[in-house]
């Protein structure tokens, strides 16, 4: 059985980058050690209050706060994303920066992110894919 390699890049509050790397025998026991790791180093998503004003959360929060209010399970695009958060915010946002903070989140390891040819969809990580992992 070839050794199986499992890489995983976590930021924590101040953007330093923490890289996690198992090579060899990948088993849901290594697998929670490293979410634990991730869990102790800020790494997992955290909740924004419903009770913060939007207006008092930095562009980053307030797309963070909206993918985790409006798309918790399903999958999303860009362009979905932009829709909402024109509608919540009342604030106008290009697409192209919509794009670059979603894959900052994706780089964060809050969102997962597929590329079917030309179109790229996130979703957000949940406690239902984090156990997935633990069931490794």
């Amino acid at each position: 059985m070839p050794a199986r390699k499992m890489r995983v890049e976590v930021y924590d509050d101040s953007g330093n980058r923490y890289t996690i790397s198992l090579e060899g025998r990948v088993t849901r026991k290594n697998a929670i050690r490293i979410l634990d790791i991730i869990e102790l180093l800020g790494g997992m998503p955290q909740v924004i209050p419903e009770s913060e004003s939007l207006n008092e959360l930095s562009k980053f929060d307030k797309v963070r706060f909206i993918v985790e209010k409006h798309f918790p399970l399903t999958w999303f695009t860009a362009r979905d994303f932009k829709e909402v958060y024109e509608k919540e915010v009342q604030e106008r946002l290009s697409l192209s920066t919509v794009s670059t903070y979603l894959s900052r989140l994706s780089q964060k390891g809050l969102l997962l992110k597929t590329r079917n040819s030309n179109r790229v969809s996130y979703r957000l990580i949940s406690n239902d894919l984090k156990n997935m992992f633990r069931n490794l």
